[in-house]
């Protein structure tokens, strides 16, 4: 689908857009891909993705979208009253066509958010609006550089409206120097843990607003707003947190016993799950190279000399009943 801006503004709708705008009103809903020629049904946000079939768009009804839309040009009063005008002319035959079925009357607490400029745009706009926590999840072995530079700005004006950030990562991440880095960068009430497995990627900011990946490539993601999912996330990340490692500002280090690391216990249970190299790489956020050196020194711990003895010595050995010391 093309997403190249329409060089106009809400106030002024293409043709297009205003016909398919108003067959969406009319109807309910429209295919997604009918609005490949009309991208800006969807920059403007009257068109919004239908959280429960993505393949399809929903109107968002005009006295939702209209009051919406002029309150972003607040910035230039005198610009404002003119585009106000436009746009209430616009809208005008719009407000008197009779709701389809399914036309929401209030904001939906779960939007899709398609592509990752926009997540990401909205996750930073969500990140500085708020001022008394943030909870992340961040699977894998470590972060680019240049997304860590991006988010430093907005994480310290968290910190510095008195907020609180705590984030989950995997042990892989006990190594990385620029996430190390980042966090002697910011001052405040910051804590940093990690866990061998996590769940996917989570945001969640005052409590009151989270984002979720809706797909394995992470492109498109939810904005959720119920209360219910919210609290359902937190509970989950505060009984992660519960039991993982800390790692900032102080770092414990990781309990370990019977001469097997807790890296090698965390491979040891996902061998006798009958995991490949690959699917264990992947669950614990390490390559897969760094995946085989770990089987290659457990098997060398524990005496074996193949593939399928040493899962049969990992169960004979025990480790995985008593589990890492201290954990």
């Amino acid at each position: 689908m093309t997403t190249e801006a329409h060089p106009h503004g809400p106030d002024t709708l293409c043709e297009a857009g205003g016909r398919l705008y108003a067959r969406a009103l009319r109807e309910g809903r429209v295919p997604l891909r009918d609005a490949e020629q009309t991208p800006c049904l969807i920059d403007f946000e009257l068109l919004l993705t239908d959280a429960e079939d993505t393949r399809w768009l929903r109107p968002v009804a005009p006295a939702l979208a209209l009051p919406r839309l002029l309150d972003t040009i607040e910035q230039d009063i005198a610009h404002q009253r003119r585009r106000e005008a436009r746009l209430a002319d616009t809208f005008a035959p719009l407000m008197a066509i009779t709701p389809g079925p399914r036309l929401p009357d209030a904001p939906s607490t779960i939007t899709v958010l398609r592509g990752l400029p926009r997540i990401g745009e909205a996750v930073d706009r969500a990140l500085k609006a708020a001022t008394e926590e943030a909870l992340c999840i961040q699977p894998g072995g470590t972060r680019p550089p240049e997304v860590l530079a991006r988010s430093l700005a907005s994480a310290q004006g968290l910190l510095s409206r008195g907020g609180r950030l705590r984030t989950l990562y995997q042990h892989t991440t006990r190594h990385s120097l620029p996430v190390l880095a980042y966090y002697e960068r910011l001052q405040g009430d910051v804590e940093v843990r990690t866990l061998d497995e996590l769940t996917e990627r989570l945001f969640v900011f005052d409590r009151s607003v989270a984002f979720i990946p809706a797909n394995k490539d992470r492109d498109v993601a939810l904005e959720l707003r119920h209360p219910a999912l919210i609290d359902y996330l937190v509970t989950t990340f505060e009984r992660l947190w519960r039991l993982a490692t800390p790692m900032y500002p102080r770092s414990a280090k990781l309990p370990s016993g019977r001469g097997v690391t807790p890296r090698q216990h965390a491979i040891a249970t996902l061998l006798v799950e009958g995991l490949t190299d690959a699917e264990i790489a992947d669950r614990l956020g390490m390559n897969i190279r760094t995946a085989r050196d770990h089987i290659a020194k457990l098997a060398a711990t524990l005496g074996s000399g193949s593939r399928a003895q040493l899962g049969y010595l990992i169960g004979r050995s025990g480790i995985l009943a008593h589990g890492p010391r201290g954990s």
